[in-house]
């Protein structure tokens, strides 16, 4: 009989070189993960423990990197080193019902810190700008034969482990994820909270949605949109909203190797998520493609070229803003 407990780790080492060289060696702000310029560095590095049986199970992960630097700024002290601290219990003798409490990932969307499991190198500018984690309680249930889950959250706040100071108001989230075939995965996701004190408290209702094809047995896609609207002043009747999407394409050229395409819209004309301060606000086009090459079962080196292109200059280049940004990167991810 297998031990119920498990220890595993990952360490992905990257180097990325922005064509429009900041002079801080720090990509733009609204990049989170592979953010640093022209250095070796460790994006994302942990160590997990877990324990799972029929009925509990148990998970805490330790980690560094520029991603816990960048990404988790808010927090304090050691919290910023905690990749996921949780605990479940299953509910019900006879069905997949559970509840579980901590530092879970984020139940929206379909890229992870874990750059490994993603199709690109680099995240999605929509994955950088929705919650990567998320610190509250769920409850969760999967049918018998495996194509539906739903999960119901009550949450500290978009992407906090502590809640914000003066904010006395729970954020709450929902997921319904379906596999009507194993070539097909449908995704909603939902938040509903706010990231303000309740002084200022400016409510925001978010909705995340994908889908995963597997098209053939070689090319896979996927499909992103999200949409949120924030109250513009408290207990307003007007929003402001943001919205944005993105298409990926992933070919498997051998067991090896594969190419990821993907295009990408991000509009926040008024700055709820990412704030440019332009007469236009931060309306940006990305495209990027990657090549990976599957050294081992558990390692793979990746080299990718991305560009982003917006309608106002959202960006800088040397001491001069600048309507687009050019950078390539190169990662190492191993996990054992």
């Amino acid at each position: 009989m297998p031990s119920p407990v498990t220890l595993s780790g990952y360490v992905d080492v990257y180097y990325c070189y922005d064509f429009n060289q900041p002079a801080n060696n720090t990509r733009p702000s609204f990049i989170y993960s592979n953010n640093r310029h022209n250095e070796v560095n460790l994006n994302l590095g942990f160590l997990k423990g877990s324990y799972h049986t029929d009925n509990v199970r148990v998970n805490l992960a330790l980690m560094a990197g520029t991603y816990a630097n960048a990404n988790l700024a808010a927090e304090p002290g050691v919290l910023k080193n905690i990749f996921e601290a949780n605990a479940g219990v299953k509910i019900s003798s006879k069905k997949n019902l559970w509840v579980d409490a901590g530092i879970v990932g984020s139940h929206i969307g379909f890229e992870s810190a874990i750059g490994k499991d993603c199709w690109n190198l680099t995240r999605s500018i929509m994955a950088d700008n929705t919650p990567y984690y998320e610190a509250g309680a769920k409850i969760s249930y999967t049918t018998d034969n495996g194509k539906w889950f739903l999960s119901g959250l009550v949450l500290n706040g978009w992407q906090r482990i502590q809640r914000l100071n003066g904010n006395s108001l729970p954020s709450f989230g929902t997921q319904v994820t379906v596999k009507p075939s194993n070539k097909i995965t449908l995704n909603s996701s939902t938040f509903i909270g706010t990231d303000k004190p309740d002084s200022a408290r400016q409510m925001r209702y978010f909705h995340n949605f994908y889908g995963i094809f597997q098209v053939t047995d070689r090319v896979g896609l996927i499909v992103g949109v999200d949409y949120g609207v924030e109250e513009k002043s408290p207990e307003s009747s007007t929003v402001n909203a943001w919205h944005s999407s993105v298409v990926i394409v992933k070919f498997m050229l051998n067991e090896k190797i594969a190419i990821g395409l993907r295009g990408e819209y991000y509009d926040d004309e008024n700055g709820v998520i990412i704030t440019s301060d332009t007469p236009n606000g931060f309306k940006t086009i990305g495209v990027s493609a990657n090549l990976d090459y599957q050294i081992t079962s558990n390692a793979v080196w990746r080299i990718e070229a991305r560009k982003f292109s917006s309608k106002d200059a959202v960006f800088s280049e040397g001491d001069s803003p600048s309507k687009s940004n050019s950078f390539v990167t190169t990662s190492l991810a191993v996990s054992f």
